[in-house]
């Protein structure tokens, strides 16, 4: 059986287009207009059941526009949102994105109820590596420490010493004064982040599957083609970023274009990041090349309203996994506070 079955379709009211009038004007270039009337009945759905439940609902940026301006509560990359789960008074969370943010969520939150969409809502990185590899490498390299990227699952975190995103892997690495870092899985952010430290890093052979396909042809076309600015994803390969103006992380994109303001710009990363930033910034024109994350698709509005109807796809963690797990997620934020005083 379809969700659409499982979740019969909320039915039209004539008053919603008046009531989601500011929704409708702020994503209009983004929503195509013969989907608006299609998504508004479920959205109107989610946010009325979603007071009923006292819910927060959370969505990463690579989340659709519809999803994430139409029905979340907290917006951000996959560290913002475990941040906001922990924080927030709400005792039930929908996190919509991919299973390893869920799980991050419920290992910073674990006394909260921690909701997917869609279980299968997978990442080519987390499931790239597991904890037994993990494992081995420490065998394989006795007393080197274990950065895992945040893209990773609770049992790859829970073998690691620490913990990093894309946005502060350098100043991780650096933080654990050693000469040699298994760093992991991601082999194109390790490259990366190698060129900006003398620490020696052992990589691991993981890649993102959306951002691995751009290919520095795509970028010079861009920018030959519409004179735009490059702004690349360091999850991309390295002849990619030789081409980009500016190398950075979800938020980081955000906080460039905010500064920059290009009249054009081509974000070398996930589609639907781009929709929503183009939202935020409507006077700089966004280029493509970019590329939809299958996984992130996985997340619909539909399976958001049952998930919220059924209370289904709660996240668990084995509390011996979360407990060394978290202990490399706070560490990592320790790293971050420790800078900032």
């Amino acid at each position: 059986m379809s969700q659409t079955s499982q979740s019969p379709a909320p039915a039209w009211r004539d008053d919603l287009e008046h009531e989601y009038a500011a929704l409708r004007a702020r994503i209009e270039h983004l929503v195509p207009c013969l989907e608006w009337p299609l998504h508004l009945p479920w959205i109107e759905a989610i946010n009325r059941l979603k007071r009923e439940r006292g819910a927060v609902i959370m969505a990463h940026s690579y989340q659709s526009p519809e999803i994430f301006h139409g029905v979340a509560d907290v917006t951000g990359d996959s560290l913002a949102l475990a941040q906001a789960a922990a924080d927030c008074e709400a005792d039930l969370i929908v996190l919509c994105g991919v299973h390893f943010m869920a799980e991050s969520a419920k290992i910073l939150a674990p006394h909260k109820t921690v909701l997917i969409p869609d279980l299968d809502a997978g990442c080519s990185l987390a499931s790239s590596i597991t904890g037994a590899d993990v494992h081995a490498l420490r065998l394989e390299h006795p007393g080197v420490p274990v950065v895992s990227y945040v893209n990773t699952s609770a049992e790859v975190k829970a073998e690691s010493h620490i913990c990093c995103t894309s946005a502060n892997a350098v100043q991780v690495v650096e933080s654990l004064g050693m000469d040699k870092v298994i760093f992991l899985p991601d082999r194109f952010l390790g490259a990366h982040v190698a060129t900006q430290t003398e620490v020696e890093l052992i990589l691991w052979d993981g890649r993102c599957e959306v951002h691995e396909k751009f290919t520095a042809g795509e970028a010079r076309h861009a920018r030959e083609r519409y004179d735009a600015k490059l702004v690349a994803h360091p999850e991309c390969p390295p002849e990619v970023l030789a081409e980009a103006d500016f190398v950075g992380s979800t938020s980081a994109m955000g906080r460039w274009l905010a500064k920059e303001r290009p009249a054009r710009v081509a974000l070398i990363t996930e589609c639907s990041m781009a929709d929503n930033l183009r939202a935020q910034f409507p006077a700089t024109e966004f280029i493509k090349p970019c590329n939809l994350c299958p996984h992130m698709q996985r997340i619909t509005l539909q399976n958001i309203y049952a998930c919220l109807r059924d209370l289904r796809h709660e996240i668990q963690v084995p509390e011996g996994i979360a407990e060394r797990a978290r202990r490399a997620l706070m560490h990592m934020l320790a790293v971050g506070r420790a800078e900032r005083v």
